[in-house]
């Protein structure tokens, strides 16, 4: 099995060391960094399965590194998990709208960032379907792991995508946010169904023509979404 390559930002030494001792100790292996600007450098020049992000950061804090992260088509994919001293909700929807994959708020156990990180990675080798699936200009590529929209290339998040992909392989169920919650984070999600509603708004932004109006992705007041357009290609 291949080892994960991890790092983690945060500019608290012994919150690195911490970080460090108990994923190498997970079988992971982790370079940390102090700032921004460092980890941004750092991420262009090396392969990450996944990054640990702090938000109070000098320099450039951790909002804007995520921000930079998801407009570079070359490491818009990696998944991000901000850590953060910040516990208000309002900073977790910030973080997540961003295109964040997970929030954890400081103090946090070990088992807790082990599961998370455990959680994100395991989603990372989810096996897709062996077929594309379409629906009117839109293409969504399960092996490629890739979305299209009148041949041109949409830019999704991995949870984005894992959330579509569930959608569409339950296409005509209503599937509750509770079970997205389950399914995509892979662990019992501390936090609020507010998570999903924030994802499913950024993927009818991308693939809905209207997304004020949607026609694939259909609201199913006080349990959750249905999909309900589209076949194999």
């Amino acid at each position: 099995m291949a080892q994960y390559k991890i790092l983690a930002v945060d500019d608290e030494e012994h919150i690195q060391e911490l970080i460090k001792f108990n994923l190498e100790n997970s079988g992971y292996k982790v370079i940390c960094c102090g700032d921004g600007a460092e980890a941004l450098k750092i991420i262009k020049e090396d392969d990450f399965d996944l990054i640990l992000l702090d938000v109070m950061l000098p320099g450039i804090d951790g909002y804007d590194v995520c921000k930079e992260i998801r407009k570079d088509n070359n490491i818009s994919n990696i998944p991000i998990i901000m850590i953060t001293a910040k516990s208000e909700e309002l900073d977790k929807i910030l973080g997540l709208e961003l295109g964040a994959d997970d929030y954890m708020t400081k103090p946090f156990s070990i088992r807790e960032l082990l599961a998370r990180v455990k959680a994100v990675l395991r989603r990372t080798t989810l096996q897709p379907l062996d077929k594309a699936y379409k629906f009117d200009n839109v293409v969504v590529d399960f092996e490629k792991h890739e979305v299209t929209k009148e041949s041109k290339r949409i830019e999704l998040t991995l949870k984005e995508f894992e959330v579509l992909e569930i959608l569409i392989k339950n296409k005509g169920r209503v599937i509750t946010r509770e079970f997205l919650l389950d399914k995509v984070w892979g662990y019992e999600y501390i936090g609020e169904t507010r998570t999903v509603d924030v994802h499913i708004r950024h993927l009818r932004q991308k693939i809905e023509e209207d997304d004020k109006a949607p026609r694939y992705i259909e609201t199913i007041r006080g349990v959750g979404y249905r999909f309900n357009y589209g076949e194999l290609a």
